[in-house]
């Protein structure tokens, strides 16, 4: 039985389904992206929109990229190994 979860196959869905779950509660963290009425009087611009990089914002969005390329290079490569 335990030999059967580590095989490669066994290995990858289960990193896959781990990343399908970190993926969806990263997205669930993040906030929207409308900005409303703030828009139209060029509010945008404030001091956190110029510095949305180092926000916890920011920081939400750059892992949500690296997670979305790994959901799909493992959804890839699980496709080619199975």
């Amino acid at each position: 039985m335990i030999a059967k979860i580590f095989q490669p196959n066994n290995l990858l869905s289960i990193l896959f389904v781990a990343v399908c779950l970190v993926l969806s509660v990263i997205i669930l963290m993040q906030e929207g992206k409308s900005e409303g009425l703030g828009s139209i009087s060029g509010m945008a611009d404030s001091y956190w929109g110029k510095n949305r990089g180092r926000s916890v914002e920011g920081r939400l969005e750059k892992l949500t990229k690296f997670i979305a390329a790994a959901f799909l290079i493992l959804a890839f490569v699980l496709n080619i190994v199975k």
